[in-house]
């Protein structure tokens, strides 16, 4: 019960901190703001504002692009699930040597074979292409749409607010 109890305040503190600051669709897909920038100065100035103002936009994004990575690396998913599952049932069932005919089978065998399975299966599954990928992905489309975005009217008044 206090566990439930635990996970219901920790989703409702990430509501009201994470998804307070979401922007409506309509604002963040605002098609008429679209412009080039002039300058690296003005890129530099829309990206500064843009990323605070559109943060909570942006980390949906971020979630969005992991869930459709892990979904497209099906292998990836099973080879994290096999290390996982196995860490959990060796911790469950495998405190205790056990004897199977004259061999004696400890918790560090155990583990040793998890590992001779699950790194092999973890390292076909590319994990660090998947990261980069996202790290990519997500890169190219927040600094896209930072620098593309005019900051609206409040962003005059922002840096004003931000000097007193």
């Amino acid at each position: 019960m206090e566990t439930v109890m635990r996970v219901t305040e920790t989703i409702k503190s990430f509501r009201e901190a994470r998804l307070s600051a979401l922007r409506p669709p309509s604002e963040f897909f605002d098609h008429t703001r679209i412009s080039r920038p002039a300058d690296l100065n003005q890129a530099t100035h829309r990206i500064s504002y843009n990323t605070r103002y559109f943060s909570g936009n942006y980390g949906l994004l971020v979630g969005i692009l992991a869930v459709y990575a892990l979904i497209t690396n099906i292998q990836l998913v099973f080879a994290v699930l096999f290390l996982v599952g196995g860490f959990a049932a060796i911790n469950r069932f495998g405190a205790d040597p056990i004897q199977v005919g004259e061999h004696v089978i400890t918790q560090k065998s155990l583990y040793t074979g998890l590992f001779v399975i699950g790194i092999p299966l973890l390292w076909f599954a590319s994990p660090f292409s998947t990261f980069f990928w996202l790290v990519g992905a997500s890169a190219v489309l927040i600094l896209g749409h930072a620098c593309m975005v005019e900051p609206g009217i409040e962003s005059e008044y922002a840096a004003v607010q931000d000097s007193v």
